[in-house]
């Protein structure tokens, strides 16, 4: 029996051997998504079966709705779902698709970004510039700034919209990139708009709402944790919305995050003492799931 992985369309054929999906650009199939860690899941496969394996990532591999605890078996029709991507493992087409298998053997296959492949409707044709290099939110003396801060704003006006419209998947796509890339940049340290962490984190949480995903609530508390500060009072409102729906919260994650504010309590004004106390709220809601 040969295999075939199905990606937004793309059928990508599964030579036998190793085949890793990650972030890295070095991985078979890389994705850009923000909750995607860089070697994150591997799959295995042979004449006759695949096997996935989590490579310690962060949010953890999901197979048919279970997060696995090491490997797992698959079976043809089983969806592996990796960040807020899905994957689906399909039968093998005879004599189909060999010049994929070829390259996935060799680990040469294309950089697949998660980006929607349709635009909402009544939307400029032409998707914003991604936002990759200046996150400072900067608005003299830099154009460049200027049009990377006004497309996220755009960015997510439209991700709102399709979440109105009921379109979670697409919203995903849309801000998968810039997600990845502002979490990236707090990460190492480089500066960043707290406007533009406010913003980012209040589109993830409501993702995190809409999908029930608890790998988006767990991004927005990376993303406050890497910023040492408290989650703004908004966010902490629509977590409050996704901690009831969503079925997994990393608590280890959340408690860490809330020992560090802790540390520095003395320093923390009363708005942000009470955002801490919140905080506290919402990991007693996410310890009774």
């Amino acid at each position: 029996m040969r295999f075939r992985l199905r990606y937004q369309h793309h059928d990508l054929a599964l030579g036998d051997g190793e085949f890793v999906v990650g972030r890295s650009a070095g991985c078979q199939l890389s994705l850009d998504d923000p909750l995607v860690s860089r070697r994150h899941a591997m799959l295995v496969v042979t004449k006759d079966a695949v096997t996935v394996e989590d490579l310690g990532s962060r949010n953890g591999v999901i197979v048919n709705g279970e997060r696995i605890s090491a490997k797992a078996v698959l079976q043809p029709g089983d969806k592996i779902t990796i960040g807020s991507q899905e994957l689906v493992l399909l039968r093998g087409r005879e004599n189909a698709m060999r010049e994929t298998a070829s390259l996935a053997s060799r680990g040469t296959m294309p950089k697949i970004a998660a980006v929607p492949e349709t635009s909402v409707r009544n939307e400029p044709s032409e998707p914003p510039t991604p936002l990759k290099e200046d996150l400072t939110g900067r608005t003299e003396g830099d154009s460049s700034t200027v049009r990377r801060v006004t497309a996220f704003k755009l960015l997510g006006g439209v991700a709102e919209k399709a979440l109105a419209m009921g379109r979670a998947d697409e919203a995903e796509r849309l801000l998968a990139g810039p997600l990845a890339d502002l979490v990236e940049a707090s990460r190492n340290g480089r500066p960043v708009s707290p406007w533009l962490v406010d913003v980012a984190a209040r589109l993830a949480a409501k993702l995190a709402t809409t999908t029930a995903k608890g790998a988006w609530a767990d991004y927005v508390i990376e993303l406050y944790q890497s910023q040492g500060r408290p989650c703004a009072a908004p966010v902490v409102d629509e977590l409050n919305n996704a901690f009831r729906k969503v079925n997994a919260i990393d608590l280890v994650r959340l408690r860490a995050y809330l020992a560090e504010l802790r540390e520095k309590q003395a320093t923390l004004g009363p708005a942000e003492r009470f955002l801490l106390q919140r905080i506290e709220g919402l990991e007693r809601l996410a310890a009774l799931r």
